[in-house]
This record gives C-alpha cells, sequence and structure tokens, in this order.
C-alpha cells in the first residue's frame, strides 16, 4: 500500500504538504497541488479512510435509510439506492445503507455517532416520527419523499398529486365515467406513506373536477388477493370500464382475471399502471403507464445533499414532472367506441 510519505517523496514536497492538499486545510499554490494531485494519481495513492475523518471532521459517508417492508415494490426501492450509491461515489462519499425498520433509533445512532457526514431518507410517512429528531440534529439531509410538513427539509420525489390527476385525465379523454383504483396494500395507507397517499389525493381531486366517479380499494397483491378485490369493485361498481393500478404484484393477476371473465383489454375495459417501465412492457398486456423514475430520484437526492454539505442550498423541495406512455392497455370506453 502507497503511502503518505512515498507520495510526498514522489511529488518533491514534505510530507505535510500532501496533507494540506487533501484536507483543503491551508492554502496551497496551484504549481504544487496539481504536482502532488499527479502523484497521487500515478501512485494510486489512496488515504485512510480513518486518518481522512480525524484530519477533515469528516467521514465521506451518507447514511442511506431503505426500510425493506414486504409490503413495498423492493426492486424500485434498490434501484433508487444504486442510483444514490453511484451517484456518491462521483462526489467521493461512499453509502452507509441501514436497512432495518429502526425509525427514529437509526438516525439517533447516527446522528449521535458521527458515523456519516449526512443522510438520505426514503419510505417517507406523511406524519414521519423520525423528521423530529433530525430537524433538532441539524444533521444535513434529504428526504426521497415529502412528509406533511416540508418546512425547513429538503425533499425529492415524484409528484405523485400530479401522477395520480395525469391517470384519471387520460382516461377521462377516452370517454370512462366509472374508474376503479387498485392501490397499495393496507398497511400502506394505514402507515400514511406519503407516495400512496398524494397519488389518491391527486387522482381524486382531478376526478372531481372532470366528474368522474373514482372507487378505491387497497390490495395485498397476488392472484386471491386480487380476485377478492376485484369482485368487490365489480360488485359495488358493475359498470367500471377504468383501472389505475399502483401496485406492482397486483397487475398481472388483474390482467388475468379480466381475461378469465371475458372482459377484453382494452375493448372492454382500460387499464393504466403507475409502476416502472420495464414492468409495463412486460406485462401480457403492454400497459399505458406512468413510469417511476427512480435513478433520477436517486441522483437528484445526492445532488441536493452535496449542495447542502457545501452550503449552496437547503429546504428546497425537488418534485419531478411524472410522464404518461400510452400503450396497448387502455382505449375508448365501450359507450364512447
Amino acid at each position: 500500500m502507497v503511502t503518505l510519505a512515498e507520495v510526498a517523496q514522489h511529488a518533491g514536497v514534505s510530507a505535510s504538504t500532501v496533507s494540506y492538499v487533501l484536507s483543503g486545510k491551508r492554502s496551497i499554490s496551484a504549481t504544487t497541488r496539481l504536482r502532488v494531485e499527479q502523484s497521487i494519481r500515478e501512485l494510486g495513492y489512496h488515504p485512510n479512510a480513518g486518518a481522512r475523518a480525524l484530519a477533515s471532521s469528516r467521514s465521506n459517508i451518507i447514511a442511506l435509510m431503505v426500510p425493506l417492508r414486504t409490503d413495498m415494490y423492493v426492486p424500485v426501492m434498490m434501484e433508487i439506492a444504486i442510483a444514490v450509491a453511484t451517484t456518491a461515489r462521483t462526489h467521493g462519499y461512499d453509502v452507509l445503507l441501514l436497512t432495518g425498520e429502526e425509525g427514529p433509533d437509526a438516525v439517533r445512532r447516527v446522528t449521535g455517532s458521527g458515523l456519516a457526514d449526512a443522510m438520505i431518507l426514503m419510505d417517507v410517512q406523511l406524519d414521519d416520527e423520525r423528521l423530529p429528531l433530525l430537524r433538532d440534529s441539524g444533521q444535513p439531509s434529504v428526504l426521497i419523499g415529502l412528509p406533511a410538513d416540508t418546512a425547513g427539509l429538503t425533499c425529492v420525489d415524484l409528484d405523485w398529486s400530479a401522477t395520480g390527476a395525469l391517470c384519471v385525465e387520460h382516461l377521462a379523454k377516452l370517454g370512462h365515467h366509472d374508474v376503479a383504483v387498485i392501490g397499495e396494500a393496507p398497511a400502506v395507507y394505514e402507515r400514511h406513506t406519503g407516495f400512496a397517499e398524494r397519488t389518491l389525493d391527486g387522482l381524486r381531486a382531478r376526478a372531481r373536477e372532470l366528474g368522474l366517479r373514482v372507487l378505491h380499494r387497497p390490495c395485498e397483491g397476488g392472484y386471491d388477493a386480487m380476485a377478492v378485490t376485484l369482485a368487490r369493485i365489480l360488485d359495488e361498481r358493475p359498470g367500471t370500464t377504468g383501472f389505475v393500478v399502483q401496485n406492482e404484484s397486483a397487475v398481472e393477476p388483474l390482467l388475468a382475471l379480466l381475461r378469465q371473465q371475458g372482459r377484453a383489454v382494452p375493448e372492454d375495459v382500460s387499464v393504466v399502471a403507475i409502476c416502472p417501465d420495464q414492468v409495463a412492457v412486460q406485462a401480457s398486456v403492454r400497459l399505458t403507464s406512468v413510469g417511476i423514475p427512480a435513478p433520477d430520484m436517486g441522483r437528484h437526492a445526492v445532488e441536493r445533499l452535496i449542495a447542502t454539505l457545501e452550503g449552496r442550498a437547503a429546504g428546497e423541495v425537488v418534485l419531478l414532472a411524472p410522464e404518461l406512455t400510452v400503450r396497448a392497455s387502455s382505449g375508448p370506453a365501450p359507450a364512447a367506441s
């Protein structure tokens, strides 16, 4: 392993000069800095993480809280996490992944120990119990998600309210009047998870403006749960011709059940999904969908966090605009065709 002394000898400077170049604690001439940086590259020197942290009072680590719940679609969560990790590396940071459901205890452990310079929180609830501790600690942080009160917080998310509105607007333009929303598992709404609540709020508000009737039913996902949910929907609203699905594990069971009942998609019923593009294009009927920009969410979160650490920004909300892609699962309502 290359040592700091060897870098100093190669660059023809003192070891303290190399240390100052690495820490930025003293002004070094541009010529000397370039010579030291060239020696570092040529020799492949990597500063010891512990020594670097002591010298700079920074760990160069970002803590990422990703509660991996069974009622959440884990591939999206991990896609965001990968984007966070890869973007963090471009800025010289490593990522500490916290996957337990410890809530405030995990925030307390990170902020009280100096394990990380900053935090990114996922799976944000409207009244998230982690936020009072985060606010009190003063720890630089970014939320991927929106709580009810965003004051003083930096947040990045898809605009879920606009997403819900976009789905119902599409069905309204096709002449559908009765729309059923097949949502996430009941526990997601019981926790008041932000993305699910905001999607539903945006969809309902736009449906009222357009004069559409909306029936929302949470669903655990899977064939059996979807069969029960669909039976309830059609019993309560037999005239339903439009479905909005915000539950990846319910997509294929819904399409299979509709086929079994002789309801053709999109001739008899239309289906719009809120899901990753991969889920939409690999379904048995290519789904009209609003995609989830997971990589963009992770990248924006890190960039906002770096800006906060460098004192360039804080306390802002970044909402990514939703995009709806029309595919084979949506068409004119039967009465309008």
